[in-house]
This record gives C-alpha cells, sequence and structure tokens, in this order.
C-alpha cells in the first residue's frame, strides 16, 4: 500500500524534540517493514523545510542545509513514491474548495489531498485529522 503523507507527520517523524517524535517513527518502521511505500508531493517537502527551520516553531530548529539535506534524502528514499498535481488533481482542488466552502487556510492542505487523490492514493499519514477526513475519501493514520 501507498500512504500519502502529510507534512506534520514528517515533521514529527524527523524532529526528535517533537512531542509525536516515537509514534510517528513507531508508525513509519511497522509500515515499511510490512513493504508499504510513502507518497510525498514537493508541496510537502517545501513546508517541511519552512517548519523546521523556524525557531517560532521548533525548539531547536535546523539550519537551512540540514532540513534540505533531510528534504533530499526523503524525497529519494527507495521507499517513496513522487507525485505531482496533474490537471485532475487540480480540478478536483477547486471543486473540493467549492463544495466544502473552504477559507484560504485550506488551500494548501486540499490541494495535498487532491494531488494524492488523483494519484489514487487512499491513505494518508497526518497529525491534522481534520484537514483530510471532511473529502470521504481517505483512510487517515497517525492522528
Amino acid at each position: 500500500m501507498i500512504h500519502g503523507i502529510d507534512t506534520s507527520f514528517i515533521v514529527a517523524a524527523e524532529l526528535a524534540s517533537h512531542s509525536r517524535h516515537g509514534d510517528t517513527r513507531k508508525l513509519l518502521q511497522s509500515l515499511n517493514q510490512g513493504g508499504d511505500q510513502f507518497a510525498i508531493a514537493p508541496l510537502v517537502l517545501a513546508e517541511f523545510v519552512h517548519v523546521v527551520t523556524d525557531q517560532r516553531r521548533c525548539t531547536n530548529p535546523l539550519t537551512m542545509d540540514t532540513a534540505l539535506d533531510r528534504a533530499d534524502l526523503l524525497w529519494n528514499a527507495a521507499e517513496t513514491v513522487q507525485v505531482f498535481p496533474t490537471a485532475n488533481a487540480i480540478s478536483q482542488f477547486f471543486d473540493w474548495m467549492r463544495k466544502h466552502r473552504l477559507g484560504r487556510k485550506r488551500l494548501l492542505d486540499t490541494q495535498l489531498a487532491a494531488t494524492f487523490h488523483a494519484a489514487g492514493i487512499t491513505s494518508i499519514l497526518t497529525l491534522n485529522r481534520s484537514d483530510f477526513a471532511s473529502f470521504g475519501c481517505f483512510t487517515i493514520h497517525g492522528s
């Protein structure tokens, strides 16, 4: 199975100081040992670097170089499936934004959900269940 990964989950898995670090690492390891793969979109990598280098969000923020190195490792890992927005994903994004009457704070998560949906991914690893539950097409883990 392929699981789409949200930024919140990657941040927790990568930062030892995060309160959910142990839980997320354990889940990733269990899924990986079961032969599962993990879908990552470029949007997630950029958001990851943004969050982990922000001293207002992290007790010990990573340097830009370290954050970029970690993002690069994730993107190129053997278990990573690289996914990209397609025309169908963008149409789904517009549809969900209108249908669910979502505001500007839901733009990026909705675009990510639409990208995963268009790629046939039905499972998401996130710490923010509510960002994806309303779409009704994903099994959500990690929250």
